[in-house]
């Protein structure tokens, strides 16, 4: 071969050769993009879906609080649920989202996503991966939105709304906020909620959203004192219809709750929907069943029985077998039944069993998760007791004794400093008068009086005359 034809080969070679690095070097950028987060629109449907579910749950509790309290503070009570979907929707944009989930440290996130600065369209490669950032947040903030609200509960009837408004905003701020970063957040270790370090398990929100509400709900009763005439006076419903239709839209938002909490349209939320019914359905029956055993089953038990089963299977929906939401559910119902049986006894005026019903069945569930998980059902989550991991059920009490240490300080500190600025309650007046009168300037019946409302042809509220307080006193 003659040295020319040698230097067109090595040159031919040579050209080759660059041609492949070429090309290899323009893939490059290919292959980084198709490894970033894509948004899939069956996934973002569905996140979007749950949100819209999970917002609707706010309304259905306050039909089930409303229906469930005297006539004349039916209103009070309603727009006590109503006005969280103002005020804590916008204290999650402004910077409730942030002090949750945004990089900060173990214990409170951080301020680089205040107003929402930094959250957009394209997915977070931590949160969701396959849905837009807002997408998540925007689904995080309905859990945010009804957490402070199941509080009211036991406050109907008795607290200024002026106050009860500052009051949720600060409790979302202080209390909420950093225990769902506690549980929830993710990324580097050092950035990480503690908790979830820690291994404890909430699917969806059995710590961050029914043990916090439930244990506030009781420090706040107790902190306020008792409805004027309780226990004396008996207190009962005054629209069953309102408490059924309350529960029902529960039930059908909470598929958003525990489903949607899987972060996609796939097997796992499929796996939490089915344990969601599953754990209620068992609910209903077995309070229905001890109900019997006592007295006769009652349809204001029935939905309270319906809402502790949603309550217990929250943590554990993606994390248990269909059988496992059977003994979740059950168990649920006896123990939450039997807060409620010594409520009555003990006189705490937890007026509609906030604390009997999501403070205990959330610490029921909690614990059962940690009994009942099983990696079988979600590969991400852990083993427990039943199958070889009794140290799950250890973390699970550490979760559950945070949470309500952190809702006892927090909501006691929160109280007492409103109680001293502001002022908790009414007068005394004004309270038997009724809220819907005294906080709002209108009535839920309009021309009845005698536990609905009193008012006169002006739409003020006035004193009632002895007769109407004897028999506003036999409602």
């Amino acid at each position: 071969m003659s040295l020319h034809r040698r230097q067109q080969s090595w040159r031919a070679v040579g050209t080759l050769a660059v041609t492949l690095l070429s090309t290899f070097l323009a893939t490059v950028p290919v292959l980084a993009q198709d490894a970033a987060p894509k948004v899939d629109t069956g996934d973002t449907a569905w996140i979007l879906t749950s949100a819209a579910l999970v917002l609707l749950m706010t309304p259905g509790l306050a039909f089930f609080y409303g229906g469930l309290v005297r006539g004349k503070n039916v209103l009070n009570t309603i727009m006590m649920s109503f006005v969280a979907l103002a005020v804590i929707g916008l204290q999650w944009v402004l910077f409730g989202y942030s002090l949750a989930f945004s990089d900060g440290s173990p214990f409170i996130g951080g301020l680089s996503w205040l107003g929402l600065n930094g959250v957009g369209q394209e997915p977070s490669p931590l949160y969701m991966a396959t849905v837009p950032h807002q997408a998540f947040m925007v689904y995080q903030g309905m859990f945010a939105i009804i957490t402070p609200a199941l509080i009211s509960g036991a406050l109907v009837g008795r607290m200024k709304f002026k106050t009860y408004v500052v009051f949720i905003i600060l409790w979302a701020t202080l209390v909420y906020d950093p225990l769902a970063h506690w549980v929830w957040s993710l990324g580097d270790p050092a950035v990480k909620g503690w908790l979830g370090n820690l291994g404890a398990l909430d699917f969806a929100g059995g710590t961050v959203v029914h043990i916090s509400a439930g244990v506030s709900a009781l420090v706040a009763a107790l902190i306020l004192g008792a409805r004027k005439g309780y226990p004396e006076r008996p207190m009962p419903p005054h629209n069953v219809p309102f408490v059924i239709l309350g529960a029902g839209l529960l039930w059908f938002g909470w598929f958003g709750f525990n489903a949607g909490s899987a972060g996609a349209a796939n097997g796992l939320a499929a796996a939490a929907f089915v344990n969601t019914n599953t754990a209620t359905a068992a609910a209903v029956a077995t309070w229905l069943l001890v109900e019997s055993l006592f007295a006769k089953p009652t349809a204001v038990g029935a939905a309270t029985g319906a809402v502790v089963g949603l309550v217990a299977v929250t943590p554990a929906a993606g994390f248990v077998t269909p059988l496992g939401s059977i003994a979740i559910g059950g168990i649920a119902a006896i123990a939450c039944y039997g807060m409620v049986q010594l409520r009555t006894k003990l006189k705490y005026d937890d007026s509609l069993d906030v604390f009997g019903c999501h403070g205990v069945g959330g610490i029921v569930g909690a614990v059962l998760t940690g009994v009942f998980a099983t990696k079988a059902v979600n590969s991400a989550g852990a083993d427990g007791l039943l199958y070889g991991n009794p140290g799950l059920v250890v973390t699970q009490l550490i979760a559950v004794l945070a949470t309500v240490v952190l809702a006892v300080v927090g909501t006691s500190v929160i109280l007492f400093v409103l109680k001293v600025v502001m002022g908790l309650r009414p007068d005394e007046q004004d309270e038997l008068n009724g809220l819907d009168i005294t906080e709002h300037g209108e009535e839920g019946y309009i021309g009845l009086a005698g536990g609905y409302s009193i008012s006169d042809s002006s739409g003020e509220g006035r004193e009632p005359s002895p007769e109407l307080r004897m028999r506003t006193s036999q409602e």
